[in-house]
């Protein structure tokens, strides 16, 4: 049985708290990566148009034995497809790619303020929902501004907001936005890239409950209500990822760990960010 718990969305779908994801993942390794992961017990995965691998998923999920119901499934609008019609036909391409009937999650995935209108693409999102073949919309890296004109100019709440957050960028004014709107924060990037696997404050919490710096920095971000999917090609990573959920941090070292911000992003600043493929 999965021991990840699950979040309700605004809409009423659940989404499992920890998934799997893709990013980086070669599209020659990318069936063999998830296949792994679904065998460990992920039961989400967060794959984009962008990564080029969408095919690698879906290929893993006909192929793992389980119902396509049991797995949940996101993927993001490549940044190069931002008006209605592209859209529109992006997301068909998805789901032929993916082999799939329906997406359990598809975000914008980047808000490109300085190219064309967001706005738009999201009533293009509003549409796919209207249409059955997407359970949920969201967004990813849209600061409090992005969203707070979608919620001006449109009529849907998005579900998720997928940005950077990690113990070296804490990202607490998005974050607190998110969830005084009721959208729920995914966090990219949960371990800074790696960056904060040496960490000394991380690593002395460690020492004491006995885990690596990577899974007290993982349950860290589980235990403050973040989605997080953690990316590894090498089973025992994987393995090591997913065992998360028989040991609990204390409030003193939620605190010391997110008391390490630095507001040092390893990606680019969503404000500032308008490049396309």
């Amino acid at each position: 049985m999965n021991a990840v718990p699950t979040i309700t969305l605004n809409n009423g779908t659940e989404i499992p708290q920890l998934g799997f994801g893709v990013f980086q993942v070669p599209p020659e390794d990318t069936k063999k990566a998830t296949l792994e992961a679904l065998e460990v017990g992920y039961r989400h995965i967060d794959t984009a148009q962008m990564y080029g691998n969408e095919q690698g998923v879906g290929e893993a999920v006909a192929e793992s034995g389980l119902a396509r119901e049991e797995i949940f499934v996101t993927s993001k609008l490549n940044n190069g497809f931002h008006a209605r019609e592209d859209a529109l036909k992006a997301f068909d391409r998805s789901l032929e790619t993916l082999g799939f009937e329906y997406l359990d999650l598809f975000l914008i995935h980047w808000p490109l303020p300085a190219v064309g209108d967001y706005v738009e693409t999201w009533k293009a999102l509003e549409e796919i929902k209207a249409s059955g073949r997407v359970e949920a919309i969201g967004v990813s890296n849209f600061q409090p501004a992005h969203l707070q004109r979608l919620f001006d100019e449109t009529e849907t709440v998005p579900a998720v907001n997928q940005i950077e957050v990690h113990p070296y960028l804490t990202n607490e004014v998005a974050r607190a936005f998110n969830t005084e709107h009721g959208i729920i924060t995914e966090a990219w990037s949960p371990i800074a890239q790696g960056g904060v696997l040496k960490d000394p404050v991380i690593q002395a919490i460690a020492d004491r409950v006995g885990r690596t710096t990577a899974q007290v920095t993982l349950r860290w971000h589980l235990q403050r209500g973040d989605i997080i999917f953690p990316k590894s090609v090498t089973r025992s990573r994987v393995e090591e990822n997913f065992a998360l959920f028989d040991f609990e941090l204390t409030a003193d070292d939620l605190t010391a760990i997110a008391g390490l911000n630095r507001d040092e992003r390893t990606g680019p600043n969503p404000d500032e960010f308008n490049w396309i493929p």
